[in-house]
């Protein structure tokens, strides 16, 4: 009920996403050719979901978000932000506390969509 089952990340290039997020965070996507357009869908997990190819030109960076933000739960925040930007991502607000919770940070991917990883944490503040 009222819980996220799938999402989509639209790209320029979705075979360059795809290895973007296989080497972050060990995901494995297969391409669907039933799809009409350039589409992979995410494998071997419980999490459903695919890139695919972006229908309109990407925002320019600075412009905000135009697409829901999802945000990942890692174990290890400060190795995956390292994984983020050796790949070609880029910071896009630093890591914080949300005390008592996690860190929370954002980042732009390679293709410059928005997206969040957190590392669940109690003594964060």
């Amino acid at each position: 009920m009222n819980t996220i089952s799938y999402f989509e990340i639209q790209a320029s290039n979705p075979s360059t996403l795809v290895t973007f997020y296989k080497n972050v965070f060990g995901w494995n996507f297969v391409r669907d050719t039933n799809i009409p357009i350039e589409y992979y869908r995410l494998t071997g997990g419980a999490t459903m979901g695919a890139i695919l190819a972006r229908p309109q030109k990407t925002p320019p960076i600075g412009y905000g978000t135009n697409a829901f933000v999802c945000s990942i739960q890692v174990s290890n925040f400060d190795e995956t932000s390292k994984k983020i930007i050796e790949n070609g991502g880029i910071v896009a607000l630093a890591k914080f506390a949300i005390p008592a919770k996690c860190w929370q940070g954002y980042f732009l991917d390679s293709d410059n969509n928005t997206f969040g990883i957190y590392e669940v944490d109690q003594a964060a503040k």
